[in-house]
């Protein structure tokens, strides 16, 4: 059973005992991320579709690459077309919101829990937890931190090992321990990435009409 009591103090970011705050949350998400974590997620989605069950929302085109690990799963909310590569941790005692188009590399860690400095009160294990929130259209690279109460904006590139521990705004690369901004994503970047894609596109279209006429001329030569 839920302590209402318990649940609004953590939610509020306000001191609370994690041991009273009850319900089933944890127990499920262990017990879908287990079969996940384990399972050929390469041809057998069944365990991931029972993990996705277990968070707040999570859209159709979502990807999780194992192993992963939440600690309750339904303080999550997922975004439309996302994808975390391997090693993701989520300590979701409070909320943890993304937007859409969020790609993460591997081993990112997103923490909502802390504990109070004082270490007679942190050794009694009365703890708090702030939000996270993730905008759309933003990439974290490898090996990232983001600790409690923080806000990422939209369009971000965040570099790997970076430790995140202030709010990041919108439209900046951002990197370092801690994490600070380190110049705008410009219009000279959509310009120069803009041209790359039509490039590969060109030469995909290119490649597909050579196998395609080469797979005629063998057709033809076995006439």
């Amino acid at each position: 059973m839920k302590s209402k009591f318990e649940w609004d103090r953590m939610i509020g970011q306000k001191l609370y005992s994690p041991w009273k705050v009850g319900g089933d949350s944890w127990e499920k998400v262990h017990r879908a991320q287990k079969l996940f974590n384990d399972s050929e997620f390469w041809h057998d989605r069944s365990a991931m579709y029972e993990l996705k069950n277990c968070f707040g929302s999570a859209g159709e085109d979502f990807v999780l690459t194992p192993p992963v690990y939440f600690d309750h799963g339904d303080r999550t909310f997922f975004g439309e077309h996302f994808y975390a590569n391997t090693g993701l941790t989520i300590l979701d005692e409070n909320y943890v919101r993304f937007g859409d188009n969020v790609f993460l590399a591997p081993h990112v860690s997103i923490y909502t829990a802390g504990h109070p400095i004082d270490a007679e009160v942190r050794n009694t294990e009365a703890e708090y937890a702030k939000p996270v929130t993730i905008g759309s259209d933003v990439w974290i690279g490898g090996n990232v931190v983001i600790n409690p109460g923080v806000t990422i904006g939209d369009d971000v590139v965040i570099g790997s090992g970076s430790v995140v521990t202030k709010d990041i705004p919108s439209h900046v690369i951002a990197a370092g321990n801690p994490c600070r901004v380190i110049r705008e994503i410009t219009s000279e970047d959509k310009q120069y990435w803009t041209q790359q894609y039509e490039e590969y596109i060109r030469a995909s279209n290119a490649n597909e009409e050579y196998i395609r006429d080469s797979n005629a001329h063998e057709d033809e030569s076995g006439r």
